[in-house]
Order: structure tokens, then sequence, then C-alpha cells
């Protein structure tokens, strides 16, 4: 058994938390302590079995009134997926216009979020 310490991220508590785990392949977690909401336990389970993560970042707009849009993943996507979806944003160019919520990138890298603009890029006059 080992004890590991991780700052549950799900609220804004951020409460200091305990986890006794066994290792292995998959980890067994024993207990968790120091939650002060029911949150804290399903999130370490995620954290140390399948991280998630989000992504902002921006990409290359070709006419537009701003050289580049921002965008984001519409939703969590694991962690080991980030550098392969990194790939697909920093290769990809769009034409003016782009509108907030326009799916520039649908399922890269195989995950199920797609790649969402976070702005308004109009056509250069």
């Amino acid at each position: 058994m080992i004890k590991k310490e991780l700052t549950c991220v799900i609220c804004p508590n951020g409460c200091p938390l305990e986890v006794t785990l066994e290792e292995g392949p998959t980890p067994v977690i024993k207990e968790v302590t120091g939650h002060t909401c029911k949150k804290g336990p399903a999130w370490v389970e995620q954290e140390l079995i399948n991280p998630m993560r989000t992504i902002a970042s921006s990409i290359m707009v070709e006419g537009g009134d701003f050289p580049l849009v921002s965008v984001r993943t519409d939703c969590a996507i694991p962690l080991a997926s980030i550098p392969d979806v990194m790939k697909a944003i920093k290769s990809t160019w769009v034409k003016a216009p782009v509108n907030i919520g326009d799916i520039l990138i649908p399922k890269p890298a195989d995950t199920s979020c797609n790649i969402i603009a976070t702005r308004n890029v109009r056509t250069a006059s």
C-alpha cells in the first residue's frame, strides 16, 4: 500500500486529499480522505486511472481580420491523447469567417471531442 497526496480541482474548495492505494498496472484505490464533497473520490479515481484534460490553443486563419482564432476542446480528452491532438491543431488552417462554436476539427486523433472556435474572426476587408 502507498499513500499519495493530491489537491482536488473539481470545485473551488481545492481539498487536500490523501489516497491510499495498491499499486499495479491499474491502481486499486482503498481509501480517500480529506474531501469535503462527494465529488473528490470520483475525481481521484479518474485522475489516477484515466486522467482527462481539456485543451485551449489557437489555429491559423486565412483571410481573416485576425491571423489566429482561439480554440478549445468541447470536452475532456485522455491525457495521453494531448500530443496527437496538438499536432492536429498545429497543422490546421481555416478560412475566414469563423464563428464562436464552429467545429474546426472534428474528432482529432480519434478522440471523442471536437476542436471548436472560441472567438469570431471576420473576413478581412
